[in-house]
């Protein structure tokens, strides 16, 4: 098990645990505890990808989740491929297939390296000012090429067969980061009993307390305390620790999504979810993210084997890993110290390089000197050497003049860089925070808080172990309400450095590129052109040039980039501001935002009680809002057509039975019922006598038609409301709304009870006939019973609620039962029938029966722009209400105009078998000259058997006043010519309702 990298003791892996995994076909050899990237690097393997434009050779830049180059794809199974994956952070265990991505014919050899000779045509912008002309080349060249190149890694096209979980939570305080920080913050919070989420993307919590084994904590090793802080947490029961587990987005009031995953570092995914996706509603909020280290930018700064300096002794101290043999550290800080010190400690063989004079460095210099360490102080890094992998470090000291010494050329086979560090401001932005620039730090800190949210630690700009922790209990302590304080004492920690954004150099400054965002290969001469060429706002720069819009989001890139500009602009970084940071803050998968809701799930479909009935009688069904409706029941031989002429006579001429359980039902109850009625509808309520019905119309503030459905008044402090399928919700939550802003004062409850009642319509001449022998306690008399009547009683033994309306035109009682009894219901009335030869009825026939009528149906015959008046219900609106929901709109010049509005009509097709598309538009003259004035369109058509013709509504413009008139409508073949009538087209006078 060769691993020439690895370290013979030392990190947190178990070496009693080994690992092999695949890369690119080769078997790599690693421990439990490994990355894919501490693993790869063990085994020797640097070149691990190509960059995206130039397709540069490229190695693994950091440990952590701000890696932009080694995106690798991952197999972890049948089904299980997932481009883009940063090595850095996925968990290595036995059987996973890893490959590079962004090349051919192979890693090594790329033919795809041919762009980065054609570097200096492919500079900033250069696609906005190519593919531009000729215009005829756009769809045969230019965009199949760009859609080529685009995209890293390939998309998998297996079903996904993992499953996906999805938990809604809350708690007292959600603390983000389980670094020194996060944990003191959580030693604070819990301690006063309140309930608390500590949340950390990284498999094991510690954050840099992980990699530090030397240091001091109240005056124990820092793993001692890490270990009995752990323990602690954990045995509290108002405490979850949640490890592997990103926060990605920050929303308002204090909702926060995580995604934690669950079972990728597992040999086998088993029966749990492979991640979870947490919607956490917080009272408080402390974030910890921590800080993301900034390369150095300097000539071939990309090149494999040049790491962030934090990563180097990341893997040395946690993962057993030597990134090199021979290591060059390059800085402006002194953080960076501490790298080559444990990297001396290591065995490396290690050189420092300090852009800083000496004057100003502090003791770390005379101690990594005591150390066997070369340190160059006052020297700039001028480029590098090698293909790939890093060669060698070409160097040169800063005389005082600015100017370059001369140069030499430090062997090596690694290097680290560090040019400071930013805090992790992403969450803070995303809530809505303000950030201030802060001069000492080179960085932007958070500063106003928009929602109840606090940040600690290096998070916001304090770096040192004693300062994070005794800040980060602090936040967790006020974050639960309490005043408690408490000063950590730790190891010394080295802070500070000096701000560089492209390193001094004596090159042709038109000859080096040195990268400033690494995984879209965007220069700083990139950026420096961009704003040649007029472009200031720090926005048009980031998508001129595509800097900071990699997968990492600019963490590494973004201040090195805002320096740049605001040194080309002349003016104070500050005044230049920042780029937007949208969630998610790291990838996430789309599994993990779907969640279950997939196959049966992605769509829910809501059935009725009757569903399973109509399907054993071979009803054809229709989706109709969320519900799965019955359309028309077919009999052997039938299509569509023939099967709603069956069904529309024997509605006309018999009885026939219509499953209505769809519709939106609501209660609306309390002393102020009849009050909040009238405030919502446009017709009166107050006066409405119990047991009786009135259809009811309901507005937007801007006039126009929302909802409608017929409402019973059941008692004093009772309505039974009824809405359209469709609009059921939206019919609550505009009630709602006005009644808990609005109305507060009015004493009214509203509840959906849609799944409650399911509705049975038996509509037909005969139907009074079938539910006699079934109803007892309802007098079925027309006298006693009339049209617009409500009653209750029993059917069949079951309490109903029985409504005599009609949507048919025909005698008709609508038959409200509890849902649990419906079926039973239905199959005694459906037996009842059978001598009076009823017939099970769709929605086709539905829609056909109540055009024939002339009734609208919300969504059909309105648009959203469609008033009472234009639907022939001006009547309908009371005169004498001092206010509704609406009303002053109706008042509204454009709504009140007395011409050029649309008004439902009637058409009659000239040739009465032809059936007028829905949507047809209207002309008056089909031979005026294009572009032609549309009159209107044609909202509902259909074959009418009992008329024996083709009937149809539509919206006209002052399609009243044109009774009569001819107009022509627009086929697939031309034209055709119809007549305006009115939209009644059967039983005229409304006689048969009443019967």
């Amino acid at each position: 098990m060769a691993q020439p990298f690895r370290l013979s003791r030392g990190g947190r892996i178990d070496r009693s645990r080994p690992i092999v995994f695949e890369f690119n076909g080769r078997p790599i050899h690693g421990y439990q505890g490994d990355t894919v990237a501490s693993a790869l690097i063990a085994n020797g393997i640097h070149l691990v990808g190509r960059s995206f434009k130039y397709h540069r050779p490229r190695g693994i830049l950091s440990h952590g989740p701000d890696e932009p180059s080694a995106l690798l794809s991952v197999d972890r199974g049948p089904g299980r491929v997932d481009p883009n994956n940063r090595a850095s952070v996925v968990e290595a265990r036995s059987g996973l297939r890893t490959t590079s991505q962004n090349h051919w014919p192979s890693l090594e050899y790329d033919i795809g390296a041919v762009n980065d000779l054609l570097s200096p045509v492919f500079v900033a912008g250069f696609y906005y000012k190519t593919f531009m002309w000729p215009r005829k080349f756009w769809d045969r060249v230019y965009e199949p090429f760009i859609r080529a190149a685009a995209g890293l890694g390939k998309a998998p096209v297996e079903a996904d067969p993992d499953r996906y979980a999805n938990r809604h939570a809350h708690c007292d305080v959600l603390i983000v980061g389980a670094g020194p920080a996060g944990l003191a913050a959580a030693l604070a919070a819990a301690k006063t009993g309140k309930r608390v989420i500590l949340a950390d993307e990284g498999p094991e919590p510690g954050g840099s307390l992980l990699h530090d084994p030397r240091a001091e904590i109240d005056g124990r090793l820092a793993s001692d305390w890490l270990a009995e802080t752990l323990a602690d947490l954990d045995a509290r029961e108002n405490v979850i620790l949640l490890p592997r587990t990103t926060v990605f987005g920050y929303y308002n009031h204090n909702h926060v999504a995580m995604t934690e995953r669950v079972t990728d570092h597992l040999p086998t995914a088993g029966q749990a979810p492979r991640e979870r996706l947490w919607q956490v509603r917080a009272g408080e909020v402390v974030l910890a993210g921590g800080a993301h280290e900034r390369p150095l930018v300097f000539a071939d700064n990309d090149r494999p084997g040049i790491l962030l300096a934090e990563s180097v002794r990341v893997f040395l101290n946690r993962y057993g890993v030597a990134p090199g043999h021979r290591l060059v550290v390059a800085t402006s800080g002194a953080s960076a110290y501490q790298v080559a010190l444990d990297a001396r400690s290591a065995g490396l063989d290690v050189t420092l390089v300090d852009l800083r004079l000496e004057a100003d460095c502090g003791p770390e210099v005379t101690r990594l000197r005591g150390a066997g360490v070369e340190v160059l102080t006052g020297h700039t890094v001028i480029g590098s050497k090698g293909r790939k992998r890093v060669s060698g470090l070409i160097v040169a000291p800063v005389e005082g003049n600015g100017r370059c010494g001369a140069r030499r050329v430090i062997p090596c086979d690694c290097v680290g860089m560090s040019g400071g560090w930013t805090p992790a401001v992403h969450l803070f932005s995303q809530s809505r925070g303000k950030l201030r620039y802060d001069d000492a730090l080179d960085a932007f800190v958070p500063n106003i808080s928009a929602q109840a949210e606090r940040s600690a630690g290096a998070a916001r700009g304090t770096y040192d172990l004693a300062g994070c922790l005794t800040e980060g209990f602090a936040a967790g302590a006020a974050a639960s309400g309490s005043s408690e304080t408490r000063t950590f004492g730790a190891s010394a920690t080295l802070t500070g450095f000096q701000p560089v954004r492209v390193m001094p150099t004596d090159a042709d400054p038109r000859k080096v590129r040195a990268f400033v965002d690494f995984q879209n290969d965007v220069t700083a001469k990139d950026i420096k052109l961009a704003v040649r060429e007029g472009f200031q706002s720090i926005e048009h720069v980031k998508r001129y040039t595509t800097t900071g819009m990699a997968t990492d989001q600019g963490k590494t890139s973004n201040m090195n980039a805002l320096g740049i500009v605001a040194g080309q602009l002349d003016k104070a970084l500050p005044a230049v501001g920042t780029t937007t940071f949208r969630p998610p803050y790291t990838p996430v998968t789309f599994g993990a935002l779907v969640g279950p809701a997939r196959h049966a799930l992605f769509d829910p479909i809501r059935t009725t009680p009757i569903h399973g009935w109509a399907e054993a009688q071979g009803a054809t069904f229709e989706n109709v809002a969320l519900w799965r409706r019955a359309w028309y029941f077919p009999k052997a031989g039938e299509d569509l057509h023939a099967a709603v002429a069956r069904e529309c006579k024997a509605v006309r001429e018999g009885v026939g039975i219509f499953d209505a359980s769809t519709l939106g039902k609501i209660e609306v109850v309390g002393p102020d019922a009849a009050e909040f009625m009238n405030r919502m509808y446009v017709n009166p309520w107050a006066k409405l006598a119990n047991g009786r019905c009135r259809y009811g119309l309901m507005l937007k503030e801007d006039g126009y038609i929302l909802d409608d459905g017929v409402v019973a008044r059941v008692s004093d402090e009772c309505f039974h409301v009824t809405t359209t399928t469709g609009g059921a919700a939206r019919v609550l939550g505009h009630m709602e709304d006005y009644l808990q802003t609005e109305w507060p004062d009015l004493q009214v409850f509203l509840t959906s009870t849609t799944e409650q009642w399911a509705v049975i319509a038996l509509q037909g001449p005969k139907a009074r006939h079938v539910i006699e022998p079934l109803v007892e306690g309802i007098d079925l008399s027309p006298e006693a019973f009339p049209h617009m009547a409500m009653r209750t009683g029993t059917i069949c033994g079951v309490p109903t609620r029985l409504f005599r309306v009609s949507f048919t035109g025909e005698l008709g009682f609508e038959i409200n039962v509890p849902s649990d009894h419906a079926l039973a219901v239905w199959e005694a009335i459906f037996s009842a029938g059978q001598p009076h030869g009823i017939t099970p009825y769709g929605t086709e026939t539905m829609h056909v029966l109540r055009a024939e009528k002339g009734y609208i149906i919300v969504g059909q015959e309105t648009d959203g722009t469609v008033t009472p008046d234009d639907v022939g219900m001006a009547g309908m609106i009371a005169k004498t209400k001092v206010d509704f929901v609406g009303k002053r709109s109706l008042a509204r010049p454009d709504v009140v105009a007395t011409t050029g509005r649309k008004q439902l009509v009637g058409l009659v097709t000239e040739d009465p078998k032809l059936v007028l598309d829905e949507g047809a538009q209207i002309v008056a003259d089909p031979n005026q000259p294009i572009p032609m004035r549309m009159l209107g369109h044609v909202t509902s058509s259909y074959w009418s058997p009992n008329c024996d013709r083709s009937i149809a509504l539509a919206l006209v413009a002052d399609g009243r006043s044109l009774m009569g008139r001819t107009l022509h409508i627009t086929t697939p073949d031309g034209f055709t010519r119809a007549t305006v009538s009115e939209p009644v087209f059967f039983d005229t006078k409304g006689e048969r309702v009443h019967a």
